[in-house]
């Protein structure tokens, strides 16, 4: 007996490729995908890459799923092979049964019932009844190729017209109504075609199945467009309309995949290049949807129309992937201009401006920060205290902890962000008499008086004082503050360097990180540069305490880390702890490239000027 498709796509859904696979041969990250050295034929640079759902060598050319990978490496039979995997799985492998075998052959059947009637429909374009269809797709811009590539088509007028086409081949009307395309009679009416008058879309899983149809009224008739009922082949919920073109295109061309509301939407796309393109089925996106759209990439960008509805859809996006992401599930959005969608967009503006769109993308973090600062206007307490709330609990919902502290620090720091007021904007104008004025008015005379100068060496000692307070209070930032501490240039022989080699001493020896432990052991070995750094005054008072948000720690520090090093070190620091990540994977190294990237970053918007930064006092 043939298993079910739905049993094997849930077995190999769940075997994991690379674990599976690291078990004959050391598998190690590239990108998104993994390589190895092929187990099945000897090398020594790795040139088998394993994806979601496969594995390719491109030097011997073995190609398969979880299943055919352990035909080939244990030499396995298919069922044997089967066996083994569900038994790792937790899966119960279907027995034969005579019920399960009728519903086998009916499930092929029906697969060859909609073959049948996608020809049909597509001769029927051809007549001339079915011109009608073939002018509006015409004049849609689609070519004669697309729409002999998307299988269009013509449902005909007349009732009953698809069953008497189909009678020649033994196809019985019971086989239409099974199959989606009638509808059971009321009482003792007939069976009636589900589709008439109609242009055809057939949609196929993403094995390229045909497992249902979308029609589309012409003129002004409603509903405009009419999907294919739930059948043994078809859930909505489960498909995406083009997805069988798109998964090709993700795998073979990297081609992006982008999710647009509809069928001309996604045909268009695909006409003009864009062939990761895919449409849901007449329903808001659903996790199922997510799922098969997260197995081709790691981050789809979802497209939605500029106006209220599709805002709405954005947002409702948003909130069902909360729960769902992670570092290798993500998603990015994309609104279109006011009263554009894809397909008039590209007709416009040709590939180009919708290439333009997807290079702008928003991330989730972006949106879903507007989407509810949209939910939570307003400028009073109340209303700010509401979107932090609101921002929080989104954050919360994030199943990966480490994925949502961070984006819980992201949208903390953006609301904060959005409620600073904005600097006045001075503008200097010459007067008559050549002297400058502000704001059109004379201003004052000035005064002459000397500028004070800035003590660059004091403003340096000062900023590592703060640095290393912050260390002192709270030590257990040193596992992911080493390094950096050690690539400071602190003046010889001074404090600051005498304190920052204790601190470095003490962590190489300690088998704990508290900061009473640490102060201490810098009391006995170096009191002068403890009781410099905790001096009153200085850095110790706020965030030196024990009470002090560990996030705003951990910011604060690299902040001042960041005044210390300056924007070349801090670039190559960064380069530097990418690299490291990249290797790594794990989350002390992520943290600490985010944390330099966000000293980078405010080094470069000029954030770090001595008008920006907090005296020393201050903390």
């Amino acid at each position: 007996m043939a298993l079910p498709p739905n049993f094997l796509d849930e077995l190999r859904a769940r075997t994991p490729l690379p674990a599976l696979i690291g078990r004959k041969t050391k598998v190690t990250r590239s990108g998104r995908q993994w390589k190895a050295c092929c187990p099945f034929h000897g090398e020594k640079t790795p040139s088998f890459y394993i994806y979601d759902d496969h594995f390719h060598c491109f030097g011997c050319g073995a190609h398969g799923d979880a299943i055919a990978f352990v035909m080939q490496a244990e030499g396995a039979s298919f069922p044997e092979a089967v066996e083994r995997l569900a038994n790792e799985a937790g899966l119960d492998v279907p027995k034969a049964t005579p019920q399960q075998a009728k519903r086998e052959a009916e499930q092929r059947d029906l697969h060859a019932v909609l073959e049948a009637a996608a020809e049909a429909f597509q001769r029927r374009l051809r007549l001339p009844e079915g011109r009608a269809g073939l002018d509006y797709l015409l004049k849609r811009g689609l070519s004669e190729d697309t729409i002999r590539r998307f299988g269009l088509g013509w449902s005909g007028g007349g009732r009953g017209a698809l069953a008497a086409d189909l009678k020649p081949l033994g196809i019985e009307t019971r086989q239409l109504v099974e199959a989606g395309l009638m509808r059971e009679g009321e009482g003792d009416s007939p069976p009636a075609d589900l589709f008439f008058n109609r242009v055809m879309f057939p949609i196929r899983d993403r094995r390229g199945r045909l497992v249902s149809f979308g029609g589309r009224v012409l003129g002004d008739g409603q509903p405009k467009y009419v999907n294919g009922p739930e059948t043994p082949l078809f859930s909505k919920r489960r498909n995406l309309y083009g997805i069988d073109l798109a998964r090709d295109a993700a795998f073979k061309q990297k081609a992006r995949v982008v999710v647009a509301e509809g069928y001309m939407d996604v045909i268009a796309l695909h006409q003009a290049g864009f062939g990761g393109a895919v449409a849901p089925l007449g329903t808001a996106l659903t996790e199922e949807q997510l799922t098969e759209l997260w197995r081709m990439v790691p981050e789809p960008v979802l497209c939605f129309d500029g106006d209220g509805a599709g805002t709405r859809a954005a947002a409702r996006s948003a909130e069902l992937a909360l729960p769902l992401i992670s570092t290798e599930r993500m998603l990015a959005f994309v609104a279109l201009p006011a009263g554009e969608d894809p397909d008039s967009l590209v007709k416009k503006g040709g590939p180009g401006a919708f290439q333009a769109l997807l290079d702008s993308a928003k991330p989730l973090s972006g949106v879903l920060f507007d989407m509810l600062a949209a939910r939570h206007p307003g400028a009073t307490p109340e209303a700010r205290a509401a979107l932090k709330h609101a921002l929080e609990d989104a954050s919360a919902q994030i199943a990966d902890k480490a994925l949502g502290a961070e984006y819980r620090r992201l949208l903390i720091d953006r609301f904060y962000e959005s409620g600073r007021r904005p600097r006045e904007q001075r503008a200097f104008v010459p007067n008559q008499g050549g002297a400058w004025k502000k704001g059109g008015r004379a201003g004052p005379p000035a005064l002459n008086l000397p500028a004070p100068g800035i003590d660059n060496t004091q403003a340096a000692r000062e900023r590592a004082r703060c640095l290393l307070a912050i260390t002192l209070g709270h030590p257990w930032l040193l596992p992911e503050v080493e390094e950096a501490l050690h690539q400071l240039e602190l003046p010889p022989d001074s404090e600051e360097a005498a304190l920052c080699a204790g601190i470095l001493g003490w962590f190489s020896q300690s088998e704990t990180l508290e900061a009473a432990a640490l102060q201490a052991y810098l009391a006995d070995t170096a009191p002068g540069p403890l009781g410099w750094a905790l001096a009153p005054g200085g850095a110790g008072t706020r965030l030196g305490a024990p009470d002090a948000q560990p996030a705003e720690v951990s910011r604060a520090w690299w902040h001042f880390f960041g005044f210390l090093r300056g924007e070349d070190a801090l670039r190559e620091d960064f380069e530097a702890a990418q690299r490291d990540w990249i290797a790594a994977n794990d989350a002390p190294s992520q943290n600490r490239m985010l944390r330099l990237m966000e000293a980078l970053m405010a080094q470069r918007r000029g954030d770090m000027d001595d008008d920006d930064a907090e005296p020393a006092g201050a903390l």
